[in-house]
C-alpha cells in the first residue's frame, strides 16, 4: 500500500485519507473514491487529496480484520462484523476470560499494521462484555502478513470465556461469645449477592462454635450435599495448623494452600474433601469489595483449576485496592479529593422523528433547547462541558456562543448514538474521575438535579455508575465512572450506555429526580406538551 498525495485525476479507486467537505455532503475519512466522488472534488477545487493506494494483493482493512477474527479459535465468543477495521469480539456469557498470551503475543509480532488486544487472563466477564479486539492500523496491509497470522491461528485455541456453572455452596461461620449477629447476617447476604452474580446458589448456611471438632463435623455434613463449601472463621487464620485448616484435614480433606500473594486476600485456606472445594475465607471477603476470595471463586466455579502454583503465581497485580474498615491496614488512609466530573451533551441526533425541524433548536421560553440544556449543565460542578455535535453542526453550535463549553463534531453521527458517545468520551480530560452523559433533548432536567448526581458520585469515591429514575423508573442522565470508559468503545450503533450500566461491571447508584428523568422531545407530540415550539 502506498500512502500520500495523490493528483486528483488519478484518484479514483483510492481511499481517502482525511474526511473532506463538499457542498451538501461530507465524505468520510476511509471512504472509496468513486467517479463521482472524483468530479465532486474537482469541481469543488481540489486539485489532490491524501489517499491510500492499494498494491496488488493488498486487503483492505475490514477485509483483513475479518479474517483474522476468523481464524481466531475461540470459545463462548461472539465476533462482531468489521468496521473501520476493527472487529470486536464479545463475550456470550457471564464467566473467567482465558488467553494464550503466546499467541497474542506471536500474532502482535508479525507487523504493527495488525493488533490484537485483549482482556487480562482470567478477568471476570458480564454477558455481552468486550473481551477482545482486532485492529488493523492502515487503510489496507499485505495479504501475505494476514495469511501469516492465519497460519498463526491454526489448531490454537486463543481465548475463552468459561461460562460460570451452576454451583450448590454451603455456607458455615463459626463465632466466639461476644460475636455480633448482625456481623454474621451481614456476611451471609453479601456471600449470597456474590454467588447470584457467578450463577451459585447458597444452598445451606450453618453457624457453629470457633472449634476444630464441631467445625469439622460442619464440614462434613455440608460437603455431603454442596459443590462448594465456605468457611468464614471468627478468628483469622494465622498457621497451617490453625483451626480451619485442622478441620478440614480432620474432616477426611486435604489442605492445598494456606496464603496467597493477593493483598486484600491474603489469609486464604485452599482445601478440598473429596470432589468438594472447601475455601477458608479471608476476612476482607465479609466486604463486597474485590480481593484475592473472589479471584479463586470465580475460577472455581467457571471450571477452571486452581492450585498452590496458581495462587502463587498471582502477586503479579495482587495488590489491590485498600479496604479503609479493616482493622490493620496497610498504610494510613488519606482522604482523596473529591472525584471530578466531566460533562458530555449529546447534540448530534438527526431528529428523524419530527418530520424535519431539529428539536435541538426548538424555542423553550425564547431560548433554543440545546442552549436551555447546555446552560444548565455549564451552571452545575461539572468541571467542564463538552458538546457533541453532528446534525446540522453549524446551525447547533451558533445556538452556544457565549457559553463555556466545548464543540467537538462526530463526522458518523449517522450510525447512531453510540458514535456520539464514543467521541465524548475520547474527549473526557484526564483529570475527570467520571463523565455526565446528558441528551440534549431533555427539558425537564434542571442544575440541581445534576448537582445531587454529581454529588452521589462523589459519595461512591467515583467507582459507581450514577443513573437518574423517575417513580424508581430508569431514566437519564448517567454518570459513568472512569473504569468504565473503555466499555463505551464497545458499544455500537443506535445504543447509548444502558448495556454497560446493567452490565454489572460497576455499582449503580439510583438518584430520584422526578419526571425529567424520563421526559425527552423525540416527537412533535411530545415537544408540543413539554412546551416547546418547533422551529424551521
Amino acid at each position: 500500500m502506498r500512502f500520500g498525495p495523490v493528483p486528483i485525476e488519478m484518484a479514483r479507486g483510492t481511499i481517502l485519507a482525511h474526511a473532506t467537505s463538499l457542498p451538501g455532503r461530507k465524505l468520510k475519512k476511509g471512504h472509496p473514491l468513486t467517479a463521482e466522488d472524483v468530479s465532486a472534488l474537482a469541481a469543488a477545487g481540489h486539485g489532490q487529496v491524501v489517499a491510500a493506494v492499494l498494491d496488488p494483493g493488498d486487503l483492505g482493512e475490514d477485509e483483513a480484520a475479518r479474517r483474522i477474527a476468523a481464524a481466531l479459535r475461540t470459545r463462548s465468543i461472539d465476533v462482531k462484523p468489521p468496521a473501520t477495521g476493527r472487529v470486536n469480539l464479545h463475550g456470550e456469557a457471564a464467566g473467567v476470560f482465558t488467553v494464550d498470551r503466546a499467541l497474542i503475543d506471536a500474532i502482535n509480532a508479525v507487523d504493527p499494521s495488525i493488533t490484537i488486544a485483549t482482556l487480562a487472563e482470567h478477568s471476570a466477564v458480564e454477558s455481552g462484555q468486550m473481551v477482545a479486539t482486532v485492529k488493523i492500523i492502515p487503510f489496507a496491509v499485505a495479504g501475505e502478513l494476514v495469511e501469516r497470522v492465519v497460519a498463526l491461528c491454526a489448531g490454537v485455541d486463543a481465548f475463552a470465556v468459561n461460562p460460570y456453572v451452576p454451583r450448590r455452596v454451603g455456607l458455615i461461620q463459626t463465632t466466639l461469645p461476644g460475636m455480633k449477629a448482625s456481623v454474621l447476617d451481614k456476611t451471609a447476604r453479601i456471600t449470597q449477592d456474590r454467588l447470584q452474580r457467578l450463577n451459585g446458589t447458597l444452598l445451606v448456611e450453618r453457624r457453629t462454635a470457633h472449634d476444630e471438632a464441631q467445625l469439622s463435623a460442619a464440614i462434613g455434613e455440608t460437603a455431603s450435599s454442596a459443590d462448594i463449601v465456605l468457611i468464614f472463621g471468627a478468628s483469622a487464620v494465622s498457621d497451617i495448623d490453625d483451626i480451619i485448616p485442622a478441620a478440614i484435614r480432620r474432616a477426611g480433606g486435604t489442605v492445598e494452600r494456606f496464603g496467597m500473594p493477593v493483598d486484600p486476600g491474603n489469609l486464604l485456606v485452599l482445601g478440598r474433601v473429596g470432589d468438594v472445594h472447601v475455601l477458608g475465607a479471608p476476612g476482607c471477603a465479609r466486604s463486597p469489595k474485590t480481593n484475592g476470595f473472589d479471584w479463586v471463586l470465580e475460577r472455581i466455579v467457571a471450571g477452571i483449576p486452581v492450585g498452590s502454583g496458581d495462587i502463587a503465581r498471582m502477586g503479579v497485580g495482587g495488590l489491590l485496592m485498600e479496604i479503609p474498615t479493616r482493622p490493620q491496614p496497610r498504610e494510613k488512609i488519606v482522604p482523596a479529593p473529591r472525584p471530578s466530573v466531566c460533562a458530555i451533551i449529546l447534540a448530534a441526533g438527526r431528529s428523524s422523528r419530527m418530520g424535519g425541524p431539529n428539536k435541538l433548536l426548538a424555542g423553550f421560553q425564547g431560548h433554543p433547547l440545546v442552549r436551555r440544556t447546555a446552560s444548565r449543565v455549564t451552571a452545575s460542578r461539572a468541571i467542564s462541558t463538552i458538546v457533541v455535535l453532528g446534525h446540522q453542526a453549524d446551525r447547533v453550535s451558533k445556538t452556544l456562543e457565549g457559553l463555556q463549553v466545548e464543540t467537538i463534531e462526530n463526522p458518523d453521527f449517522a450510525s447512531g448514538l453510540s458514535s456520539s458517545l464514543k467521541a465524548g468520551i475520547r474527549s473526557v480530560p484526564a483529570g475527570a474521575q467520571g463523565a455526565l452523559v446528558v441528551l440534549g433533548d431533555m427539558p425537564e432536567v434542571t442544575t440541581a438535579d445534576l448537582d445531587r448526581m454529581i454529588a452521589a458520585f462523589e459519595k461512591s469515591g467515583g467507582t459507581s455508575i450514577v443513573r437518574a429514575t423517575h417513580d424508581g423508573k430508569r431514566g437519564n442522565p448517567v454518570i459513568l465512572p472512569r473504569s468504565l470508559f473503555p466499555f463505551v468503545e464497545g458499544l455500537e450503533g443506535d445504543t447509548g450506555a444502558r448495556h454497560i450500566v446493567e452490565g454489572g461491571a460497576a455499582d449503580v447508584v439510583d438518584v430520584e429526580i422526578g419526571k425529567g428523568a424520563s421526559v425527552d422531545v423525540d416527537t412533535p407530540e411530545a415537544m408540543r406538551d413539554a412546551g416547546g415550539v418547533l422551529q424551521d
